[in-house]
């Protein structure tokens, strides 16, 4: 078949429906049924589903033979004039004139249909035909939007998109959670996080932003968890938390009202009805405070899954701010208060939204001296982080920054159960494949 012809010609069926000539369509199989000498073929593409109506003696033969023998999820080619039909998906069905079979599909190990009741890693396993059920093309469209629009937002605000390496020579943020790696005669490993290239973007440039892959080697197995994710990261020069704060609140808002209004179908395949949230901003210690008369449990320096849970129902469509966070919940780079080595307290903050965290982030340090503080703190040797630590001797602007999980984000939004949904083809510890 001439590709370059049929893309010439081809109709999408979302458009055919308002053609009132022969049009030709390409897709998937989606279901066939019979009725005597009535065959019925649900055809399927990107952008919708349309009946295709052949009655014996009307349409040629071969066409009527081939119809009764093509499997579900073949591609095929057909062409054909549409007619009103009551009974027809969309009000309308379309007689062939010409079917032809351009790849046959042979026995699904998988059920694709929207109602299969198939579990997760079994899905996962046959992930290029899961990817055919429009439930689960509904969840990457608007999770497209949601990228798309995280980076409209700040481009048009002047911020400079940025692409950090993915192999680096020592750890972005401590530990030891790292996948090692090669790299000729040196031993290299797998980003963590573009935090440390971000930071000198910033203190040149003022504003950078990417969405990159990260990869943590954490031996977890959670619901919220991934080895692989892609983060939507800013860095801001001349800012604090609370400047880096009000970013989150409005690119949020705006990336939940471009899904409102472009996903329209997407969110009611769904079943999720959003609504653009409001902010509120507490302090850790008010927080502790706070779920202490829920009877929820916080810890010294962290917030329960618990405590993230109780937020959204207390405050429903909010994204709660929560800073001035414990120093010792916080990475080396978060400036202490105060500018003090020794403080307790930090300008770090969580943002949680629909019951979970969806971005860490605050000011940097951009003073070198208190940044070996700060590292031999954490038990990390500056000497390990020269390059980044000398980053910041000639003329650094206090600045912060913070990033939000894709996939996390995408979960949260749409309240997937699990994480894994709002990958394509997820990577964690025991999935390598497909």
């Amino acid at each position: 078949m001439d590709m370059q012809k049929l893309q010439k010609n081809r109709t999408l069926i979302k458009d055919a429906f308002d053609s009132k000539k022969s049009v030709e369509l390409t897709g998937w199989v989606y279901d066939t049924r019979a009725l005597g000498k009535i065959k019925f073929l649900v055809l399927r593409d990107v952008s919708g589903e349309i009946q295709i109506t052949a009655v014996k003696g009307k349409v040629a033969d071969g066409i009527f033979k081939k119809l009764d023998k093509v499997s579900r999820e073949s591609v095929v080619y057909v062409r054909g004039t549409l007619k009103e039909s009551k009974q027809a998906p969309g009000g309308k069905e379309l007689i062939p004139e010409k079917f032809e079979v351009i790849a046959k599909a042979e026995e699904l190990p998988i059920d694709v249909s929207d109602f299969s009741k198939t579990e997760l890693p079994k899905r996962l396993d046959n992930r290029f035909l899961d990817l055919h059920r429009k439930r689960i093309q509904a969840i990457f469209k608007i999770q497209s939007t949601i990228s798309m629009a995280f980076r409209q937002h700040f481009i048009e605000k002047g911020f400079i998109e940025f692409q950090p390496p993915s192999i680096i020579g020592a750890s972005s943020e401590g530990g030891t959670d790292l996948f090692e790696a090669k790299y000729f005669e040196k031993k290299a490993f797998l980003a963590q996080s573009p935090q440390l290239y971000k930071q000198m973007i910033a203190c040149s440039m003022e504003k950078a932003m990417t969405i990159t892959p990260v990869w943590r080697a954490e031996k977890h197995n959670t619901i919220r968890h991934l080895n692989e994710c892609r983060q939507m990261d800013i860095e801001m020069g001349f800012a604090d938390a609370f400047v880096v704060m009000k970013q989150i609140e409005e690119v949020v808002q705006y990336i939940v009202k471009e899904v409102i209004e472009k996903n329209k179908e997407e969110l009611e395949l769904l079943g999720v009805r959003l609504k653009i949230p409001k902010a509120k901003y507490m302090t850790f210690a008010e927080v502790a405070k706070l779920m202490k008369e829920q009877g929820v449990h916080v810890g010294k320096d962290d917030l329960s899954g618990e405590a993230e849970k109780k937020l959204d129902e207390l405050f429903p469509d909010t994204i709660v701010f929560v800073h001035d966070w414990p120093l010792s919940g916080k990475p080396f780079y978060i400036m202490p208060k105060g500018e003090k080595a020794d403080a307790e307290l930090s300008e770090g903050f969580d943002a949680i939204y629909k019951g979970m965290e969806i971005s860490s982030g605050g000011q940097r340090i951009h003073l070198p001296d208190l940044l070996i503080e700060r590292l031999k703190a954490k038990g990390l040797n500056p000497v390990d982080f020269k390059d980044y630590v000398d980053s910041f001797r000639y003329g650094a602007p206090p600045h912060g920054g913070w990033s939000i999980g894709l996939e996390r984000f995408t979960q949260v939004l749409l309240g997937l159960e699990n994480i894994r949904e709002a990958v394509m083809f997820p990577r964690d510890r025991d999935r390598l494949s497909p």
